[in-house]
């Protein structure tokens, strides 16, 4: 579902990722670590088209990027630290309106039963978003991922500033979306949480991709060790 091929970004002399070689099918989740600066979310942004790469790549479901981005939009949905929602919108009434810019139209009970499968509890649906905590506002992301159908999430420090039990939720939730087959690019910080959600995990450093790991052979202490050692 997701590919980036010898996927450059160059910036003047600064080169902020360096032949970027990339593969994530269809129910997998793949997690990229690394320091700030390390082309994690470089990377999320060059599938979202929001830059365009200097060479390479970026193909989502085997569509170009650079030169299909409206298309590619279509497979997927993007969370990132922050979601930014109406705050004067009710959580249905936000999820209503990107749907609607997807393409997509459904009965309130519809989207509400979004709501509930994304783990926003029933009493927040008709509630303002400008009073939700950044756990609920992320399950409205989550939600409309959902109702457009998406192929593909693209999460950049989604877990980051959510308490234990936001964060584990948040990540069940990830679990559900992968079994259904969609293909998860998750950039984090959080060495523990993608030990925890990830298939596969991948360390950055000054734009390399330089290690993958299959997250059933490491454990959480020994991929700690591994990430200190390379950044």
């Amino acid at each position: 579902m997701l590919t980036a091929k010898n996927l450059t970004k160059k910036y003047g002399d600064y080169i902020a990722l360096h032949n970027l070689n990339l593969t994530i099918e269809a129910g997998e989740i793949f997690a990229l670590l690394g320091q700030n600066g390390a082309g994690k979310t470089t990377t999320i942004n060059c599938f979202l088209g929001f830059i365009e790469p200097s060479s390479g790549q970026a193909n989502i479901d085997n569509i170009s990027v650079t030169q299909n981005t409206a298309e590619t939009k279509k497979y997927l949905a993007y969370i990132p630290e922050t979601v930014m929602l109406y705050g004067n919108l009710t959580g249905i009434e936000n999820l209503e309106f990107f749907s609607q810019l997807a393409g997509f139209r459904y009965s309130r009970e519809e989207l509400s039963g979004f709501l509930s499968k994304a783990g926003l509890q029933t009493t927040a649906h008709s509630q303002r978003v400008g009073g939700y905590s950044k756990g609920m506002r992320q399950k409205v992301g989550i939600a409309i991922a959902i109702a457009k159908k998406a192929k593909v999430l693209l999460l950049d420090e989604p877990t980051s500033g959510l308490d234990p039990k936001a964060s584990n939720e948040f990540s069940e939730i990830l679990k559900e979306l992968s079994l259904r087959g969609t293909a998860i690019l998750m950039a984090t910080h959080d060495i523990f949480r993608a030990k925890e959600v990830a298939h596969r995990i991948g360390i950055m450093k000054e734009g390399h991709l330089v290690s993958v790991i299959d997250s059933r052979d490491i454990s959480a202490t020994e991929l700690e060790q591994l990430y200190l050692q390379t950044v």
